[in-house]
C-alpha cells in the first residue's frame, strides 16, 4: 500500500520531492528496497502532521508541504495538484480536499469525516456526524435537501504554519471528534478547501482492505 501511494505521488508534476516519513523500520526498509526516499522520525508523534513537521525542519528550502496519508492507495495525481494549487494564493495557510457525498452509507459512516464549508471555500467544521442536521426531515432524505461533503485525507501546509500548528495543545473539539484539524480551526487558522470529483478509497479498517481485494 505504501509503495502504491508513493508511486501515485511521484506522478504529480507539482511535487518537487516525495518522502515517506515513518517510525517503523519495516516501512523504512521497504521504501528503500523499491527505490523510494524515506526518513525515520520520532516514535512519539501523535499524528501525521507532527511527523511531517519533523521532516519539514530538515528541508527548509520548501515553502509548502503536502501530507499524503499512507492509507490512500488510490490517491490521484490530479487530486494532489488541485490541493497544491490552493497555495497559489499567498494567503492560504492550510488546505485540504473534499468530495460530494453521494449516498447514505457515506453520509452516516463515522470513519468518513464530513466537512462544512463556507462561501469562501474554507472549512467551517469537521465532524464524524452529518452536519447540518436537517430539521423536520427523515435522515434518509437529507441528501435531497443539502449538499454534504466528505473529507479526503490529504493536507497542505504553509511551512511556517505547519510548525505553528504542531505546537498547539490538543483542543476540546479535537478531543470530542478525534479529528486533529479541529484544533487548527479552534485556534483561528483557516483551512482552504478544494473539491475533487474523483473517488478515493481510504483503508481505515480491515473490512476496507478486504473490500478492495474483492472488488
Amino acid at each position: 500500500m505504501i509503495q502504491r501511494v508513493y508511486e501515485q505521488a511521484k506522478k504529480c508534476i507539482h511535487l518537487t520531492e516525495v518522502i515517506v516519513a515513518t517510525d517503523d523500520t519495516r516501512i523504512y526498509d521497504h521504501v528503500l528496497n523499491f527505490g523510494g526516499a524515506s526518513i525515520m522520525t520520532s516514535a512519539d508523534h501523535q499524528s501525521g502532521t507532527d511527523r511531517c513537521a519533523e521532516v519539514a525542519l530538515q528541508h527548509p528550502q520548501y515553502n509548502v508541504i503536502i501530507n499524503i496519508q499512507g492509507d490512500e492507495p488510490y490517491i490521484d495525481p490530479e487530486q494532489i495538484s488541485k490541493l497544491a494549487a490552493c497555495f497559489n494564493n499567498t494567503d492560504t495557510q492550510l488546505a485540504t480536499l473534499v468530495k460530494k457525498i453521494q449516498n447514505e452509507q457515506e453520509l452516516f459512516n463515522v470513519n468518513s469525516p464530513k466537512v462544512v464549508i463556507n462561501k469562501l471555500s474554507e472549512a467551517v467544521y469537521f465532524s464524524r456526524s452529518p452536519l447540518p442536521h436537517i430539521r423536520g426531515q427523515e435522515q434518509q432524505n437529507w441528501l435531497s435537501y443539502f449538499t454534504y461533503f466528505k473529507h479526503i485525507g490529504i493536507y497542505g501546509y504553509r511551512a511556517d504554519v505547519l510548525q505553528e500548528v504542531t505546537k498547539l495543545p490538543v483542543s476540546s473539539l479535537e478531543k470530542a471528534e478525534s479529528l486533529e484539524q479541529l484544533r487548527w480551526i479552534e485556534n483561528g487558522y483557516q483551512i482552504k478547501v478544494a473539491e475533487t470529483a474523483l473517488e478515493t478509497y481510504a483503508i481505515d479498517t480491515p473490512e476496507d482492505l478486504a473490500n478492495l481485494k474483492t472488488s
